[in-house]
């Protein structure tokens, strides 16, 4: 008798299965992964043999600390094709980053890789909210970023209708939201919030639009975002993780019905929590640096894939798997401050508890004699740009006692007109380093 598949918008039976179930699967897959990369990538086998590992160490889940981690130098370093575990002809798509810092970083998938990515991210969608014949705006950006095509493939495979946009045209954008009625959209959140200003800017009020669901990732955020984009646009601000080296959108995924955390597709993807510093391996609920290895990528397997997103791990809720809490930040987007770590999640977080602020802002970085200064550029709403100077004047020393009180650095608070501070298409750029490089 043949067995039932579940429909579109039905949980699959691995969300609901035991811790038990569940290990089991991660171990089989876990062990395939090693050996498919010992055999057919080079780099790995290397990195193993000088580690004085073989895939066949690997007993248990635990003996996967024994491993190397890999890194985005070792993708650098090994451009474009280095680490591909199958011939290039079963390569059926290529994304790579925007490689800003140097080289890009290059990933590859076979079509089942395709496949599965599709999966995870129906998967996702689902946990969002989503259901067959829903519209989904896609305001990723499509083409090399990976944002946008895995945003959707994995709606049609859910069996949504698909509008896919791409970033940019903000006018337009907010002309076929009125006009096609999607539901939900997929974006950055800091784009959101500009797609949300230009309604209002066309006599548009956001939060009379169809879209219901927001579907959010590609930077760190914050709860205070979450509650200013659900304001403003009376929507469910919900957050999706990924990464191009593992998959792209679709790793993990923050469920409807209970907004606490980010659950990790499990049986594709193996989170481990490690020190920064120390690569040590941390338990549960711990916070440090987020690592993964995929369990089933045939044609970039990535092993202990250090994310440098910084997060930790929670028990499962609404589904079987394990998740990670809210990511507002990143171990090498952490500035140092006299001395003082911050990340722009902190002062972002300062930001929004003033309604007069917007959550539009850059940190400027000098060094002009032999101290770091940073100066946070933030613009103001309406009302206070209509103000009076004093009002501004309070505004902004408000703020810098703020940030000086919670982050414990000291800063200048310089303010902007509506508008001064440059929109993203994509992901919002908070730091503008001026510092004198070495």
């Amino acid at each position: 008798m043949p067995v039932k598949k579940p429909a579109p918008g039905d949980l699959e039976p691995i969300e609901r299965a035991s811790r038990d179930e569940l290990q089991a699967l991660q171990l089989r897959r876990l062990q395939w992964t090693l050996a498919h990369t010992y055999e057919n990538v080079p780099h790995f086998r290397r990195k193993f043999d000088a580690a004085g590992v073989h895939p066949a160490d690997l007993k248990t889940l635990a003996d996967l600390a024994k491993f190397p981690f890999t890194t985005k130098a070792d993708l650098r370093d090994n451009y474009p094709f280095g680490l591909f575990a199958v011939p290039r002809e079963q390569v059926v798509r290529i994304h790579a980053s925007s490689g800003t810092t140097g080289k890009p970083t290059v990933v590859g998938y076979t079509k089942n890789d395709v496949d599965m990515w599709a999966t995870v991210m129906a998967r996702s969608i689902r946990a969002a909210g989503g259901r067959p014949g829903d519209i989904v705006h896609v305001a990723y950006g499509y083409g090399l970023f990976t944002g946008g095509l895995g945003a959707h493939y994995g709606a049609e495979k859910l069996g949504c209708t698909v509008i896919p946009m791409s970033g940019g045209m903000t006018e337009r954008q907010v002309q076929l939201i009125a006009d096609f009625k999607p539901n939900i959209i997929m974006v950055t959140p800091s784009y959101m919030l500009a797609i949300a200003e230009e309604m209002e800017r066309q006599g548009f009020d956001p939060r009379a639009s169809s879209l219901k669901v927001g579907i959010f990732g590609a930077e760190p955020w914050t709860p205070a975002m979450r509650q200013a984009i659900e304001s403003k646009v009376d929507m469910d601000a919900i957050d999706i993780y990924g990464l191009s080296e593992i998959i792209g959108p679709g790793v993990a995924q923050e469920c409807i019905e209970t907004k606490d955390g980010l659950t990790v597709w499990e049986d594709h993807f193996y989170p481990e929590i490690v020190d920064p510093d120390t690569g040590a391996v941390l338990p549960d609920g711990e916070k440090g640096e987020l690592v993964f290895t995929s369990l089933t990528k045939e044609a970039l397997p990535m092993i202990r894939y250090r994310t440098r997103d910084l997060t930790r791990l929670l028990p499962p809720t609404a589904r079987s798997m394990r998740r990670i809490e809210k990511i507002t930040g990143r171990s090498d987007d952490m500035l140092i401050i006299r001395g003082v770590n911050v990340f722009p999640t902190q002062v972002e977080e300062q930001i929004l508890k003033q309604p007069e602020l917007t959550p539009h802002y850059t940190l400027e970085i000098t060094r002009p004699a032999n101290l770091d200064e940073m100066t946070v550029h933030v613009e103001m709403g309406p009302e206070l740009a209509n103000g009076a100077q004093e009002a501004r004047h309070a505004a902004a020393r408000k703020l810098e006692h703020n940030i000086k009180s919670y982050i414990g650095v000291s800063t200048t608070v310089r303010l902007a007109l509506p508008g001064g501070i440059e929109r993203s298409i994509g992901k919002a750029k908070r730091i503008l380093d001026k510092r004198p490089k070495a």
